[in-house]
């Protein structure tokens, strides 16, 4: 692995891309992008990152990056089971975090479908939030398609689908304030104890267990404990210049 520096911001990358994302950051391609053609295979770059590591901000941003003919997110997030299947712990509380809470392996279907050049449709998950009404998505093929989450690179079957593998990294401390104004705010936990249990015996046990361990599996590891928008920067070069 090696570090590029580019304007004051590191990144980690295998030697094996060094040279063609120095490169194309030189060049600052303006490559346009158009939709998928008959046996054109998208570019499928998973994501993943501890708990609110700030996974979702980085995605936001990486959306914007290009035109919505030209990218596709499949998220996760919307492969939890429903809540009346799931398992509790000793104190009645859904391990959120755990593989199992998930059907990863329509989740890993629905990757194989997209990347064959055919689209679905998927429910939008809404954790526990009463404000929101889930609506039907359709997914559609792309020149690229992002699949993010926790589990992408330890599930083997989304793993091997992926042409690139991204770590966002962030310090435990800075991801566990976030995830308390986060799940507040978002997913309908409003009591901070509750945040702080769930972060002790689910959150940080996976990440360690199911995340941390495929860092050093990952083609590029951006760090995310102040900006991460260099390495946004250096990732949509590289996408452009395959495409």
């Amino acid at each position: 692995m090696l570090t590029l520096r580019y304007n004051y911001f590191e990144i980690i990358i295998p030697q094996s891309l060094y040279f063609n994302i120095l490169s194309e950051l030189c060049r600052n391609s303006k490559t346009k992008f158009y939709q998928v053609k008959p046996n054109q295979k998208p570019f499928i770059i998973g994501i993943t990152g501890g708990s609110a590591s700030g996974k979702t901000m980085f995605l936001n941003q990486l959306l914007k990056s290009f035109l919505q003919d030209e990218i596709c997110l499949i998220s996760q997030d919307n492969y939890y089971r429903n809540r009346k299947d799931q398992e509790v712990d000793a104190h009645g509380y859904i391990n959120f975090d755990d593989p199992k809470s998930l059907d990863l392996h329509q989740y890993a279907l629905d990757v194989q479908t997209i990347h064959a050049g055919k689209s679905f449709q998927k429910l939008e998950y809404t954790f526990n939030n009463p404000n929101i009404v889930p609506t039907m998505m359709t997914f559609e093929p792309k020149p690229i398609i992002v699949v993010e989450g926790l589990f992408v690179l330890y599930y083997k079957e989304i793993a091997d689908s992926l042409d690139l593998k991204i770590f966002i990294d962030a310090k435990c401390k800075l991801r566990l304030d976030r995830r308390i104004k986060r799940d507040g705010q978002e997913r309908g936990y409003g009591e901070v104890e509750e945040v702080i249990y769930r972060w002790n015996n689910h959150v940080e046990p996976a990440f360690q267990k199911y995340v941390k361990p495929y860092r050093k599996h990952s083609d590029i590891v951006i760090p995310n404990n102040v900006h991460f928008e260099k390495g946004l920067e250096v990732l949509v070069g590289y996408l452009r210049s395959k495409i």
